[in-house]
C-alpha cells in the first residue's frame, strides 16, 4: 500500500480495500471471499474476527491468510496485534489515534500499520508522522454509525491534497464510489454491502471497478 507519487498523470485508479463481516467461522467464508478476490484488483482485505480464545484467534487467521496473500493481496487484522506474527497476517488495523499509537512500534517497519477512527484532523496527522501507511475516513463505528456523506467527502478531498500517505475511504454503498474516487481516495473499502448477496458478490465487485476506473478516467 505505497505512498501516492505527487502529481502523477494520468493519475492510477484507485484499488479495493475489502472488509469482512466479524467471522467466527472462516472456513464457511472462503467462498464469498474467493469470489471477491476473483473478481477485481484487491490490494488489502481487513478480517474482523468474531471473539475466542487467542489458538482459535490464530487458526482462523492462518486459514484466511493463504488465500487472500497468494491473490496478491495485504491480510489484515481488525485490531489483534499481538495475532499478526503469529496468525500470518501483514498487518492490522487500528482503530483511534491511542489504539494507533500503542501499536506502532510493534507492527513497524515489517508489518502494515494502518489507522481509522480518527475523528479529527489533528489525529490523522498524528498518525501519519508517526508512520501509518494508511488512514481510513468514513467507517463505521462500532454502533454502525458513520459521520454525514459531505464530511466524509470533504476529510478526504483536504487529506488527498495535503498528504502524501494513501487515503482509504469507506464507500456505504456504490453510489458513494464515484464521488470518494473524485475527493482523492486511492483506496476504495467495501463492506457489508458486498457481503448481503452471496451469489451477486463477482458483480458487486466488478461494477465497483467500473465506477472506479471511470471516474478516474473521466
Amino acid at each position: 500500500m505505497a505512498s501516492r507519487p505527487k502529481h502523477a498523470e494520468p493519475r492510477p485508479a484507485p484499488r479495493l480495500y475489502l472488509v469482512t463481516p466479524r467471522l467466527g467461522d472462516p472456513a464457511a467464508f472462503m467462498d464469498p471471499l474467493a469470489a471477491a478476490l476473483a473478481a477485481g484488483d484487491v490490494a488489502a482485505v481487513l478480517l474482523r474476527l468474531a471473539e475466542s480464545d487467542e489458538r482459535t484467534l490464530v487458526n482462523r487467521i492462518k486459514t484466511l491468510a493463504g488465500p487472500v496473500q497468494e491473490k496478491g493481496a495485504a491480510l489484515l487484522l481488525d485490531g489483534r496485534r499481538e495475532l499478526v506474527a503469529r496468525g500470518g497476517a501483514d498487518g492490522a488495523h487500528l482503530t483511534g489515534i491511542d489504539a494507533f499509537s500503542a501499536a506502532i512500534e510493534t507492527l513497524k517497519p515489517e508489518r502494515i500499520a494502518g489507522c481509522g477512527g480518527l475523528e479529527t484532523r489533528h489525529d490523522a496527522m498524528l498518525a501519519a508522522e508517526q508512520g501509518a501507511d494508511y488512514v481510513m475516513f468514513g467507517e463505521p463505528d462500532a454502533q454502525a454509525r458513520r459521520p454525514a456523506f459531505e464530511a466524509i467527502e470533504e476529510r478526504v478531498s483536504w487529506w488527498a491534497e495535503v498528504f502524501e500517505a494513501p487515503c482509504v475511504a469507506y464507500a456505504g454503498t456504490a453510489y458513494e464510489i464515484a464521488p470518494l474516487v473524485t475527493a482523492g481516495a486511492d483506496f476504495i473499502a467495501l463492506g457489508d454491502s458486498i457481503w448481503r448477496a452471496p451469489a451477486e458478490i463477482g458483480a458487486t465487485i466488478a461494477e465497483a471497478v467500473r465506477r472506479m476506473s471511470a471516474e478516474t478516467a473521466a
